[in-house]
C-alpha cells in the first residue's frame, strides 16, 4: 500500500507516525474522509514578498530582522526562500510536512473562542534556533528533508468548511518563513467565514507583520526571555524584535496571548518574572493572558531537569503580585491556575483540565457572577 492510500484507510482520529528519518503530516479528526492528500517531491517556486535587489548582485531579505544577503542560487538562514537570478522564491508556498485537528486551548489560546478546533499546519524551517526546541525535526529542517503534501490555499478553506473546523493554526515551526502561504489563506479564509491564528515567536520586520495583522484573528507569542543575552545565548536571536512584534499586535487590536517556557537555571529567577511582568503590564496592558509553560528536556538541552512545579507557581505568585490579571500555568494538567478567574469576584469563569473545558460560567464575555467583562473573543 502506497503512502496515499494509506493516509486514506486510516481510521477517524489516527495519525500517521513520524518515520525515523522524515517527518510524516499527522491526519486526524476524519481529515482522510474530507479529501485525499498527495505528498510531492516538487518544492514550490512562488515568487516571496518583501525583499529587495542589491546593486551589486544578490538580494537581501525583508521578511524577518535577519535581512539576510543572499547570492544568486542560494537560500536564507531559514532555508526555505531562494534567490534564482535575482528573484526570490518561496519553496513551501502549499507544502506542509505536518497537519492535525487541535483544541484551540493546544495553542495556547484560552481566550479566544474555547473549546472549539483548529486545523493547525507547518512547513518545514524556521528563522532561529532554539535550543529548547520541541519540533527540531521540522524546524530545523530543509524542505527536502520533510515529505510534503500538495495543499493551497483553496484546499485548506475546503477541508475547513467540510469538517466545520472554524479556524486555521499557522503553529508547529515558524509561521515567519511561510508567510506568503499563510497570508494568502488566512486572506482567503476571512472571505469564507474561516479564522486565522499564527502561532509565532514573533521574529518578523514591522511592514510584512502589519499586511498580515489585517486577516489574523488572534497570535500567539512565545517570548522565550526577557533577556537579550538569553536570546543571543539559546535561541539565536533578538529580543527588541520581538517586543516590537508585540507592540504591534497590541495596537493594530489583534487579540493577543504570551507563552513563556520557564526553563530551569536560565530563565527562571524572581527578578526575570518581574521584569516580564512589569513589561506587559506597562507596554501591553495587565489584561493580557500570560502563560508560563512548564520545560521538558528535549533538543539540545537535554542535560537540564523538568520545570518543578514550584517554580511555576512562583512565576504566577509575582506576575499576580505585579498586577497581571489572567496568568496561567502550562504542562501542568489539573493544577487550578489552568482555568480562568474573573478578576472582578475571584470565580471560576472558565474552567480547564488539559485542553478539556468544564464550566463555562460567562454570557458572552462577561461574568455570570458579576458582570465584569473578560477580554477575549468568546
Amino acid at each position: 500500500m502506497d503512502r496515499r492510500r494509506f493516509i486514506k484507510c486510516v481510521g477517524c482520529g489516527a495519525a500517521v507516525a513520524a518515520s525515523q528519518t522524515k517527518l510524516w503530516p499527522e491526519i486526524m479528526g476524519g481529515l482522510q474522509n474530507a479529501c485525499a492528500f498527495d505528498f510531492v517531491k516538487e518544492l514550490s517556486s512562488v515568487e516571496a514578498r518583501f525583499y529587495k535587489k542589491l546593486e551589486d548582485g544578490g538580494i537581501e531579505c525583508g521578511i524577518c530582522p535577519r535581512k539576510c544577503q543572499i547570492t544568486d542560487l542560494e537560500r536564507g538562514y531559514c532555508g526555505t526562500r531562494e534567490n534564482r537570478g535575482d528573484k526570490y522564491y518561496t519553496l513551501v508556498y502549499g507544502r506542509p510536512c505536518a497537519m492535525n485537528i487541535d483544541p484551540i486551548e493546544k495553542k495556547p489560546l484560552y481566550h479566544f473562542y474555547p473549546a472549539t478546533t483548529a486545523f493547525s499546519l507547518a512547513t518545514a524551517g524556521c528563522n532561529v534556533n532554539c535550543k529548547c526546541c520541541q519540533n527540531w525535526d521540522i524546524s530545523q529542517s530543509r524542505p527536502e528533508q520533510t515529505d510534503n503534501i500538495d495543499l493551497p490555499p483553496k484546499k485548506i478553506i475546503e477541508v475547513c468548511r467540510e469538517r466545520d473546523i472554524p479556524t486555521i493554526a499557522y503553529t508547529y515551526s515558524e509561521p515567519v518563513i511561510f508567510y506568503e502561504y499563510m497570508y494568502d489563506t488566512a486572506k482567503l479564509g476571512h472571505k469564507q467565514d474561516v479564522r486565522s491564528v499564527m502561532i509565532t515567536g514573533g521574529y518578523i520586520e514591522p511592514e510584512p507583520l502589519d499586511d498580515l495583522l489585517n486577516h489574523l484573528d488572534a497570535v500567539k507569542v512565545d517570548l522565550k526571555g526577557i533577556r537579550e543575552e538569553y536570546y543571543h545565548d539559546y535561541v539565536d536571536g533578538e529580543l527588541k524584535p520581538v517586543l516590537d512584534t508585540l507592540l504591534r499586535i497590541k495596537k493594530a487590536g489583534v487579540w493577543l496571548e504570551i507563552v513563556y517556557l520557564v526553563i530551569p537555571t536560565l530563565n527562571d529567577t524572581d527578578e526575570e518574572f518581574k521584569e516580564l511582568a512589569r513589561w506587559i503590564k506597562n507596554n501591553l496592558g495587565a489584561d493580557v493572558p500570560v502563560h508560563f509553560s512548564r520545560f521538558h528536556p528535549q533538543y539540545l538541552l537535554k542535560n537540564l531537569p523538568p520545570t518543578p512545579q514550584k517554580t511555576l507557581e512562583r512565576a504566577y505568585d509575582i506576575s499576580r503580585a505585579e498586577g497581571l490579571e489572567y496568568v496561567y500555568l502550562g504542562n501542568v494538567p489539573g493544577h487550578r491556575a489552568e482555568s480562568t478567574y474573573c478578576p472582578g469576584c475571584g470565580k471560576i469563569v472558565i474552567e480547564r483540565r488539559g485542553y478539556r473545558i468544564g464550566m463555562n460560567n460567562l454570557s458572552g464575555n462577561k461574568c455570570k457572577s458579576c458582570n465584569r467583562e473578560i477580554p477575549g473573543l468568546f
